[in-house]
């Protein structure tokens, strides 16, 4: 049985449909039914492996003959060169699967990858997460990268986590209104987050005694008075326009609690992965 969530197998049924149609004209047109063969799945760049369940899964829904052995661990460091995986049955099946379970892996792996990246630049100094700003229908599996990166998810959707936004304020008229109707309303156990978008905002939400506070779009001369007014009264996230050039000023700046990176999910590079026929 599958330990992949039954979103991730519908996916997977919705992508191996789109792909293969009515089927493999050319291999169809070329080979035998019988043929079996073996094929290796190779990283083509450095990369973080991700993702081996799901292109099991793939060519598991489309042949429960083939054989797929990984040959690496969910999170590991691997090389240009190296094998992630092999795959061994009807060459009709190894066919049929390699583009989806290529096309999962190269996104689910970049993620990953990316992840990695931040992760290591912000060790010891904040936790980064990531946003709800994935690919539609990919949520589970974006965040699941993110976290074999080395990562830390935000919150899964709207219904695991308290975030009062600038829409949300304007909505209720003002943070301390939107705060206080927010506890009166939220059920016990979870914490308030409320965005800020200057040191006014901040000020309000620190009166309101929300537990978290998003500094949003803050320059990191911001964060860190933002930091000196805060004086540990809340935790601090800092977010908006956060990448891989500018992680560094925010991280000298001052230390924030969290640091939340749109950029983990709906900016990650697909990787290189390929998949090659070995001959026997």
């Amino acid at each position: 049985m599958s330990r992949l969530p039954g979103q991730v197998i519908r996916l997977i049924e919705l992508a191996i449909e789109e792909d293969l149609g009515t089927g493999d004209l050319t291999s169809e047109a070329l080979l035998d039914d019988d043929l079996k063969g073996r094929a290796i799945i190779e990283a083509r760049e450095p990369l973080i492996c991700c993702g081996l369940e799901v292109a099991r899964e793939v060519f598991g829904r489309i042949e429960s003959g083939v054989v797929f052995t990984s040959l690496r661990a969910e999170g590991e460091a691997v090389a240009a060169g190296d094998t992630l995986a092999e795959v061994e049955g009807l060459m009709k099946a190894l066919l049929a699967g390699e583009r989806t379970a290529l096309n999962f892996l190269q996104r689910i792996c970049g993620v990953a990858t990316l992840s990695r990246r931040y992760a290591l630049i912000a060790s010891g100094r904040t936790v980064v997460l990531d946003s709800r700003k994935t690919v539609p229908g990919w949520r589970w599996l974006d965040k699941m990268a993110v976290r074999t990166g080395g990562c830390t998810n935000h919150r899964m959707g709207l219904h695991d986590g308290v975030l009062i936004k600038d829409n949300h304020v304007a909505a209720c008229g003002g943070i301390g209104k939107a705060v206080k109707r927010a506890r009166c309303n939220v059920p016990k156990g979870f914490e308030i987050e409320v965005e800020v978008d200057d040191l006014d905002g901040l000020e309000e939400a620190l009166g309101s005694g929300a537990e978290i506070i998003m500094l949003d779009n803050f320059t990191p001369e911001e964060v860190a008075r933002a930091v000196r007014i805060c004086e540990g009264r809340a935790r601090l996230e800092v977010s908006g326009g956060i990448g891989l050039d500018n992680i560094g000023a925010y991280l000298d700046a001052a230390k924030v609690d969290y640091i939340s990176v749109g950029a983990l999910t709906h900016s990650a590079p697909a990787v290189d992965i390929a998949m090659e026929i070995v001959a026997e």
